[in-house]
Order: structure tokens, then C-alpha cells, then sequence
């Protein structure tokens, strides 16, 4: 394998972990009905207790059933999170509903778990917050992108398994990408607020952006003639996959440093993108993590 290409210098960007909160002038905007609650409210216990833990986050109230109330009261008085102006019921940080008064508040079906929390949208790092990040990171990086994944399910089930084998980003495009909305923090129980989203315009100026600052980019292909245990991607990877029916786009492929497949049977060679991912990320951090 040739070495790694350098890191490319460039000039001050804004911190990773830290970007601009939103304005209060959204956040404070009139109710839109089920769009609305889908973009500010999150559910479910994991996803509620990481971002009230998550510094990067703004949050207004927290709204449980009555089993709950204890636990909502510590983690609202231990949180990081910021908590900015009052919720429309009123100035307590933590309300106690009684199940239809919480359904009321979430689009419908949201498996909630007696658990909700009002919040602002979290800003979308840059890709260059990522490349300074890596140029200073001690250990290994890799990071995950997206390739027309829209199932808000897969996009959070990936986030999920991106935090628990330490990958530093997800990468999806900004506008065929699900939005960071309750279902997606649910999906992804917590890693939303453990793991950078990152949302680019176009993927394959986004791949040729990482590899000039030194990552190899392998495209997982079920048609790929090696298998991805027989790369060595180095201390800087990019995981690429694509939807489970379309796969890689053409241009994304044609940008990828090399193809690789997972060790399926011919007889069904193809995962779900989320199964795909968590599979990729094992086989890249078992027993070859750079220290």
C-alpha cells in the first residue's frame, strides 16, 4: 500500500464539538403541528438522558410519566445540557403528564418509553471541523458515510453502532439524509449526541476532501473481489456504504481508494445498511486499533 497521503494545512476552522448554537428566535417560533413535534422532541430514555449529558445541546423541558419523575428530576439537575428560556407548559424544568397529555406533545406513534425532551436542533458540524479533528487525533479514525440512506431507522441504528466501536463521524448528504428528527434519536438510543453527524452537499467532493487529508476510502461492494479483512486501511478510514437496494452510486464508487466485501454466502450477499455497518466497523477494530 503506498503511504498515507499528508494531512492537508488549512486555516483556522470552527472547534468540531462546539459549533454556533441556534438562535432563541427559532426556537421560539409558533407550534407546526406534527412537523413541528417531530423536529423538537426527543423520546425515548437513552435518547432524552444523552442529550441533556451532551453540552452541545439546548433544551427547554423535560415531560415523563409519573413512574419516571425521580429519574427525570437527577438527570435534569445533573444535565450539561443548556437549558434556554421555559417550555410552553410553564417554567419547571421536568412536567409530570399523564400518557395522552405526553402522546399529545409527539408526532404520532413515537414510542416515547414515559420519556421527552424539548430541545433545539443540534448544528451540523463541518467536514473540515472532522479533517482538523483527525490531523491531531492520537489514535485511529474512521469514519462512516452514508450513500442514500433515507430510512431515519438505518441512519440512527448506524450512529448507534458508530459510538459503540468509536468511529469519530457519520457522513450523510444534506439533503437526501433523513433529519435529525425524535425517530432517528430513538433509533439511535443515545449516539446522536455521542457521535458528529456531518451533512454534505456532494459525497463525492466530500470523499476527495478526506483523502487529500490522508484517509483511504474503501466502498463496501458485495461484488468486490476481496474482502475487507484483507485491507489495511491504515490509521485513517472511511467506511462507505450505500442504501440496500441501490448500493453505491456510480461517482461515490469511482471516488472510493479501493472496493471490499463482507464475508456473506453467495446466497444472500447483501445486509441491511445498519447490519453492514456494525459488521465493517468490527472487522476494521478487532485486534488493529492504532495506539
Amino acid at each position: 500500500m503506498p503511504p498515507p497521503r499528508p494531512p492537508e494545512k488549512g486555516s483556522r476552522r470552527r472547534r468540531f464539538k462546539g459549533a454556533p448554537r441556534p438562535g432563541s428566535d427559532r426556537a421560539a417560533a409558533p407550534a407546526r403541528h406534527g412537523r413541528d413535534r417531530a423536529e423538537r422532541w426527543l423520546y425515548g430514555r437513552h435518547a432524552c438522558a444523552a442529550a441533556l449529558a451532551n453540552p452541545e445541546r439546548v433544551w427547554r423541558r423535560l415531560a415523563v410519566l409519573a413512574g419516571e419523575a425521580t429519574d427525570a428530576a437527577a438527570l435534569a439537575a445533573a444535565a450539561r445540557a443548556q437549558r434556554s428560556g421555559q417550555g410552553e407548559g410553564g417554567g419547571e424544568p421536568v412536567q409530570v403528564l399523564d400518557r395522552d397529555a405526553l402522546a399529545a406533545l409527539l408526532p404520532e406513534g413515537a414510542v416515547h418509553q414515559g420519556w421527552a425532551l424539548e430541545v433545539e436542533p443540534l448544528v451540523s458540524p463541518d467536514l473540515d471541523d472532522l479533517v482538523r479533528a483527525a490531523e491531531i487525533a492520537a489514535g485511529r479514525t474512521i469514519v462512516l458515510v452514508l450513500d442514500q440512506v433515507t430510512d431515519p431507522h438505518n441512519v440512527g441504528a448506524v450512529l448507534r453502532s458508530a459510538a459503540a466501536f468509536g468511529a469519530a463521524a457519520v457522513i450523510v448528504t444534506e439533503h437526501a439524509a433523513p433529519p435529525s428528527t425524535g425517530v432517528l434519536a430513538k433509533a439511535a438510543s443515545g449516539a446522536l449526541d455521542l457521535v458528529p453527524l456531518v451533512r454534505v452537499v456532494n459525497l463525492a467532493r466530500a470523499l476527495d476532501r478526506l483523502k487529500e487529508a490522508g484517509f483511504w476510502c474503501c466502498g463496501l461492494d458485495a461484488s468486490a473481489p476481496e474482502p475487507l479483512a484483507a485491507l489495511d486501511l491504515g490509521r485513517r478510514a472511511v467506511l462507505v456504504l450505500g442504501s440496500e437496494g441501490g448500493g453505491l452510486r456510480r461517482l461515490v464508487r469511482e471516488h472510493c481508494d479501493y472496493l471490499a466485501r463482507l464475508p456473506t454466502r453467495p446466497e444472500l450477499p447483501s445486509l441491511n445498511v445498519s447490519n453492514a455497518a456494525a459488521i465493517a466497523l468490527y472487522e476494521l477494530v478487532r485486534g488493529k486499533d492504532a495506539g
